[in-house]
């Protein structure tokens, strides 16, 4: 399957990896990804920081209505992830290579998806590194408008600065999200909160966890 793009450019979409600098310039317009998939129609969900695809495969079995996007800015764990789909033959799922704040930022259509997950991210704990935190007042902001009415983020990290951080922004953030509490994934094992490779390599270090759910604001 081909999504026609400005300017008579097309985007093979009938594999499951796409890499982010195959897009057109984002001067050309928005994207709509919804249109990568057979039913564009269906639930829209984004995971940004996929690794190697294991919640991916693991939720997309599960729960096989939504279509689901993810993101990996690691070459080798984004192909690991790609290639571990396509084995699977997992047709509602879709690999991004890149990074996935720069897609929603210049390219995402407004009100394209329903969930937002974002687990273990890169805690980038040096101060002079901060900046590089998913989590920050712009990207919430990024959030609201990509995400549809309701829609909502879910957040889990083993980092206690990173939640400590996070923690502040979602209350700087709290006119664009209100909080509610983490419910595990569909595909989680018992006791676990979304079952991939990092929570059950920190749960054995007998790491903590923080995790929380915002819902989306609704313009008036």
């Amino acid at each position: 399957m081909s999504f026609g793009l400005s300017r008579g450019k097309t985007l093979d979409v009938g594999d499951i990896g796409i890499e982010l600098r195959s897009l057109p310039p984002c001067i050309e317009g928005r994207i709509d990804p919804r249109q990568w998939y057979p039913n564009p129609t269906k639930p829209f969900e984004i995971e940004i920081g996929s690794g190697k695809g294991t919640f991916l495969l693991q939720e997309s079995q599960k729960r096989t209505e939504p279509n689901y996007l993810g993101f990996e800015w690691a070459a080798e764990f984004y192909r690991y992830a790609a290639d571990r789909l396509r084995r699977n033959h997992i047709p509602n799922v879709r690999m991004v290579y890149g990074d996935a704040t720069e897609f929603l930022k210049f390219w995402c259509e407004d009100c394209v998806a329903d969930t937002i997950h974002l687990y273990f991210s890169d805690p980038w704990p040096k101060t002079r590194h901060h900046k590089r935190r998913v989590i920050q007042d712009s990207t919430l902001e990024m959030f609201h408008r990509v995400l549809k009415k309701g829609g909502i983020v879910h957040v889990v990290t083993d980092h206690d600065d990173l939640w400590e951080w996070c923690e502040e922004h979602f209350d700087r953030k709290a006119s664009h999200f209100l909080r509610k509490d983490f419910s595990p994934a569909t595909s989680s094992g018992d006791g676990e909160l979304v079952g991939t490779n990092f929570e059950r390599k920190y749960k054995r270090e007998g790491r903590p966890f923080h995790a929380t759910t915002l819902v989306r604001v609704d313009d008036a």
